[in-house]
Parts: C-alpha cells; structure tokens; sequence
C-alpha cells in the first residue's frame, strides 16, 4: 500500500452487479457536520471516473446531498449510497449526515458496511459524537482507518490533527493510530499559508505529486527522506507490533530490514482485523483536475485493507417463529437474507427499499417474504407478507442504474416494496426469515401536530404512516389523554425535516401546538357532595337525587366505589347508573379540567321516583355530587413523573446536576462508568424536560444521551398548579 501507482479509473457511467462478494467494499464515512464526507466522496467518484467534473454525474446533478431538503439546508439529513468501481472493485460508499439529529441515518450506514471512513476535518478536531460512534464501532470490532480534510484552511496542522486522533481514538495503545502519508506543502503563498501539494508514503519512500492535478510518482529528494524517518520508524513499529508474526519484532529491534511488501502485507491483515487504524490526508481536486489529493491512496487502502463481505459474521437470524438458523458466510447460493437498511418516497418510482444482501441472491421480479417485528413501540406493526419486487438498481444521484442481481455483500435499491419499512427482512417466500433489528436512540423531542384544514386532515395519517415507515427513530403518538397527534424526534433538525417532508413530498400541511403532558386530578381531604337532578317540564320528567362520601387513595389506587344504600332508597337497578355518572364526570375533572384519579366514593343516600326516575337521570346526579364534593374540597392537580437516565462525561457532570436541581428534579444517584463518563438517575417532572433533549445536547456538547421512563404522578407545587387553572379557566 503505497507501493502502487494505479489511477485506472472505474468505467464512468456504468453500473455493474459484483459477481463475487470478495470483490465488493462498503465503507460508511463518519463524522461530525461539515468535516466533508460529502465532498470526499464526490472526490472518489472523480477519481475513479463514475462522474464527469467535480462532484456531478451525467444529467448535472450531485451524486451525494441531492435531496431538496440537502441543498436547502446545506447538509446531509439522510444516508446516501454512492457506488464506484476501481481496480476490479464494487466500492459502494455510504455518506452518512454529521449532524446528531440524524443518527438513525448513521446507524442503518453502519449496519450496511463492514468498515468505516472517520472523515475528522483539520481544522475542527473530533468531536465528541465522533468519538461515541468510534467507540460503537470498537464494541463490534468494525475496521476503522482515519481521513483527516481541509487541510487546506489557515491553520491546519497534520500532523497536531494526527496526535489527537491517536488520543481520541486510540485509547491504550495510541501507536495503533498512525499516518501512512505525510502531507507536503508547496511554496508559501503571500498569506503565509503553504498549500498542501503532495504526499509521501512512509512504506514505500515515493513521493505523489497532485499539484498539476494528475498524480505522478516520483523519488523524493535527498532534503525529504529524513523528514520522514522519525514518523516511518514509528509506523513499521506499530505495523510489527500487530503482526501475527509473533517473531517479526524481534528481529526487527535487532537490526534485521523487514521488507516494504511484507509490511503492507501485515499493514493491510491488520486494518482488516480492525487492530491498527491508519491515518490518511485527503482534499478535493481543484477545477478541472481529475485526481483530488490523496484519494488514490485511500481507494488502494478500501480496496488492499478494508475486509471483505466473506470476513463478516453471519448476522443472527431466526425463523418468524422465533427459532434460530444458522447461515454460512455470505453465501450468494445460500438462503435469501437482505435487510431494507434505508426506505424513501421517490415521486416518480415510489417507495424505493435500501438493501443490504446478507444470504443469497436477490433478483428483479422475483417474490419475496417481507417480514418486519419488533418495533410495535415505534408505531411499526408487526407484519408478514409476500410481495413482489421491481427493477434492482444502483443509486447514482437522482438515477437509478439498473442491475441484472444483487449478490450476497452487496448492497441495491428495489422498487415497488409497498410494506417494507426500515429494518425489515427479506427472504424467500418458501423459507421465511428474520433479522434481529439494530439498536435505534430513542426519540426524545415530542413535536405535538395538527392538520391545517379539512383537506389536510384527510391526508395526514397516511402522510403520518409514511414517515415512520422511513424513519424507525421516529415515533408516532395518538395521546388519548391529551387528544393530540404527536411525533417523538430526536432534534428540533429532525423536527423540521419531518415537517418539510410532510409539507413538499406528502402535501400536508399541518399547524405545531403546545405540546401537553398528560396531567391529573385527585382528591386532598375528605368531602361530600349532594346530586340532585329534578325536572318537570311537561310529560315525563326527571328525578334522581343521590349523597355521597369522597376519601383521596394513595397513588396507583384508581376509582373505587362502595355502595353503601340501606333500606332501598337508590332502587338497586340505579346504583350502577350513578357509579357510571361519578367516573364520567371524573374522567372530565372537576378542577382544570384534567381526569380525577385516585379515590374512593361510597354511595350513602338518595331518593327515586316510581315513574319519573331513570338510569341516565341518576348518572346526571352522580356527576353533579362529584362537582358538589369537589366545590367543598382541596384539589391537588398532579403531574407526571419521569425517571430519566444521564450518560455525560465526567467534565459535564456538574452541569448536568445544577441544571436537573432546576427543573425541579431529584437525583436519585450518580454511577462512575467506562469511558470517562457518569451515570446520572433523577426524577424529573416531565413538563419540565419537554426540549431536554435540545437542552442536554448543548449543555454538554452533544456528548450526552438519556433515556427516560414515566415513574408516577404526584402533586404539583401549589403555584404552579394555581397558573395551570387559571390557563384553563382562560381558555374556557
């Protein structure tokens, strides 16, 4: 690696099906919005030929950000597949969005690939979500390499950036994080800056020279190679220490010359086991220019060190039945496993499904099984169907590339899937299959809507439907208590696109309200109240009189009723009519209008008529002794309760605590973890954490996650609870 010359480029245009798994890549590129993911990728597919200037592709369109909501807001908000070839590969790259909003984007681009491109911009550094998705690939053992960009701005510096990436990422053994290139600058410019221009591989001691927009390959110049002995003594010594020839390092420390092959050969065995990391400098080609800076030698690292599909566990597969199948290693003849990794709405084609081919080989026309479970939570019913499927293709910008197959490892775009959401399984329709479904971060931003008109509210639940349906980190809610449609996101971000969605793919327009927390009522002292409804107004008339006793019940109780009548005063068939009176009065409140829980009534007295009684006249007489005992009564309102968890590194933790103590929480305890980080568990009143998740993510740098789970209601603070009636009063 290094070594080798070769800028054949991929023919440009074409869109081929791998016929061997061994032949195929796919890398997801990670990293934090605007490190440049999105122009690294567009600099790889110039560099291998799929498109024709910069970043464009043959109808003039982009082949990565091409969605209007992209070139609206200037970066990615959703995972894109671009597919390139080089030297005999199927390098199908996966460009994820930095921004923390759209993590379920990254997570489906993870599940896709089996090695990863953390793309860390020089200028910036890494960040601390960059940082977390490293260490989610390290729990999995994904090979990683390093890819540091714009090196280009004022104050770049490779080799600081390459220091502190080896401390963020390498945790005990920093020389596993090491560059194979250093950059080299031209002649300085009036600003002082020098541009980058070149490159120089360690291993293999050649110079390439991109400064004509070409690269050539030459030696380097007598003043050059001590430049490079320090960083290429320590590179040999960090390939050698994860040699799996366990006798290399000591004859290496004894004077013995290893040779450049053999070290690429032990450089490229361990990047694929995912033990070494190395670290590469890249930049876009300059206008007209077809080789951007350094991109060859990232596509002979992707194509020499990255693993293949066949080094890939066999992901975990059951029956729909729940038992377990044991599946061979990529198999293209083996049973038909593909996971729809991605779903979107094309206005043209439809839904189009993302899949990633696990087992098997998938074909145009052919019929499948589509089987999703697991995500009833998310507003996902389980389902298990045959369907038919389109055209195969490979996504090319706003193309779609038609493909005679897709073979185990590879991954394509199928049409006409009608059910299939994210995170289904497809198999064959003989033999059905399932995959477990990867971890989704819980959507924790509620976005209360409702349909702008008539026409819109006829359109909403399927527009709805559909935007769960893409996206599993979102999910909807139809809140009985509170009467409102609700949409759980993971960011005000993710919030705004759903919205546009609706708005321009789904032609709904729909009005955001106040989000409600799903408030109570209960009883503070004992009381009593008297129902009395009597009227006479010609004909048949009502008469239905009844006395009760309230007592409050501790928290979790419910209503209880006990009848208590002697005698026969309330006739035993309306007994029954004024416990329904008591509760549906209760279920309307008797205060601010919130259901009334947690207390006992016993029926004491009452009075009937023979002809003039009714059971609907003693349901009204119930419900006017409740209101008669509650205008007698201290009413306590109560407020949910939730019990949140708090990852956060330790230098946040204070923060984090003062800012809980003042959404009136209470910490319950605080746990030392790995990492650095802290455990934090409180109670917090949930009408105090409507926009924690905003919150949470700048208080601590977008290096925090929580989750939260409802613990009970209890009562509010008194002031609050006084401006809460007044609120309803008003709105009455």
């Amino acid at each position: 690696m290094g070594d080798k010359a070769n800028a054949h480029p991929g023919a440009a245009g074409r869109a081929t099906a791998a016929d061997h798994p061994a032949s195929v890549r796919n890398v997801v590129l990670v990293g934090h919005s605007g490190s440049g993911k999105t122009t690294l990728v567009e600099a790889l597919a110039l560099t291998t030929g799929a498109v024709n200037r910069a970043g464009r592709v043959e109808d003039g369109g982009t082949v990565s950000d091409y969605d209007e909501i992209e070139h609206r807001q200037q970066r990615s908000v959703q995972l894109s597949l671009v597919p390139v070839e080089w030297d005999g590969y199927k390098i199908n790259l996966l460009d994820t969005p930095g921004y923390a909003d759209f993590v379920g984007e990254l997570r489906a681009g993870l599940r896709a690939a089996d090695a990863a491109l953390f793309v860390v911009s020089a200028s910036d550094g890494v960040d601390g979500s960059t940082r977390m998705v490293w260490e989610e690939c390290a729990a999995v053992g994904m090979p990683r390499a390093i890819v540091v960009t714009h090196l280009e701005a004022a104050r770049a510096d490779f080799e600081e950036m390459t220091r502190i990436c080896a401390e963020a990422f390498g945790g005990d053994d920093p020389d596993a994080v090491l560059p194979l290139y250093l950059p080299l600058r031209g002649p300085q410019a009036p600003d002082g800056h020098a541009p980058v221009t070149g490159l120089i591989g360690l291993l293999s001691q050649q110079l390439f020279d991109y400064s004509s927009g070409e690269r050539k390959e030459s030696e380097p110049g007598e003043d050059q190679l001590p430049l490079i002995e320090e960083a290429r003594g320590r590179l040999i010594e960090g390939i050698i220490s994860e040699s799996e020839d366990e006798t290399l390092m000591d004859r290496y420390l004894g004077g013995e010359q290893v040779d450049v092959k053999t070290l690429i050969e032990d450089l490229e065995r361990a990047v694929a086991r995912g033990v070494f990391f190395p670290v590469l400098a890249a930049a876009p080609a300059a206008e007209g220019a077809r080789h951007g800076l350094g991109t060859v030698e990232l596509l002979e690292l992707i194509t020499r060190g990255f693993p293949t599909p066949l080094e890939r566990e066999a992901p975990r597969v059951t029956t729909v039945e729940g038992e377990p199948r044991e599946l061979k290693l990529c198999d293209p003849d083996g049973p038909l496993v593909a996971e729809v990794v991605k779903t979107a709405s094309d206005p043209y084609v439809g839904r189009v499904s993302l899949v990633r081919v696990f087992s098997g080989t998938l074909r145009p026309d052919a019929t499948v099984h589509v089987s999703g479970h697991g995500l009833t939570d998310r507003g996902h019913e389980d389902h298990d169907v045959d369907e038919r499927i389109g055209a195969l293709s490979a996504p090319f910008g706003k193309q779609q590339r038609a493909l005679a197959h897709c073979i185990a490892g590879d991954i394509a775009c199928v049409a006409k899937l009608s059910r299939a959401e994210t995170g289904d399984t497809l198999s064959a329709k003989d033999d059905p299959l399932l995959m477990e479904p990867w971890e989704m971060p819980d959507p924790l931003l509620p976005l209360a809507i409702q349909a702008h008109s008539k026409a819109d509210e006829d359109k909403l639940s399927q527009g709805l439907s559909r935007l769960v349906a893409e996206d599993p980190t979102m999910r909807l809610e139809q809140n009985q208590n509170t009467h409102q449609v609700v949409l759980w996101c993971l960011g005000e971000a993710h919030a705004d696109v759903a919205l546009e969605r609706l708005r321009n793919r789904y032609g709904v327009q729909v009005d955001v309200v106040p989000h409600k927390v799903s408030l109570r009522e209960t009883f503070a002292t004992r009381t009593a109240g008297r129902g009395r409804h009597v009227k006479q107004s010609g004909g048949h008339g009502q008469y239905a009189i009844c006395e009760i006793e309230v007592e409050p019940l501790p928290g979790g109780s419910g209503i209880e009723f006990v009848d208590k009548v002697v005698g026969g005063a309330v006739p035993r068939q309306f007994i029954p009519s004024v416990e329904k009176g008591v509760k549906a009065q209760a279920a309307r409140g008797v205060a601010a209008g919130y259901p009334l829980i947690d207390f006992r009534v016993t029926l004491l007295d009452g009075k009937a008529h023979s002809v003039d009684s009714s059971d609907a006249a003693f349901q009204t007489a119930g419900a006017l002794a409740l209101r008669e005992a509650a205008a007698d009564a201290k009413i306590h309102l109560l407020e949910p309760v939730a019990l949140i968890s708090v990852l956060v590194g330790d230098d946040y933790v204070g923060a984090v605590m003062s800012d809980l103590s003042g959404r009136r929480g209470r910490v319950l305890g605080t746990e030392q973890t790995s990492g650095g980080r802290t455990l934090i568990r409180a109670e917090v009143p949930e009408i105090e954490i409507g926009r924690y998740a905003v919150d949470l993510r700048s208080l601590s740098h977008g290096t925090a996650r929580f989750s939260r789970s409802y613990a009970r209601h209890e009562p509010m603070p008194p002031q609050i609870a006084e401006r809460i009636r007044e609120e309803a009063g008003s709105a009455t």
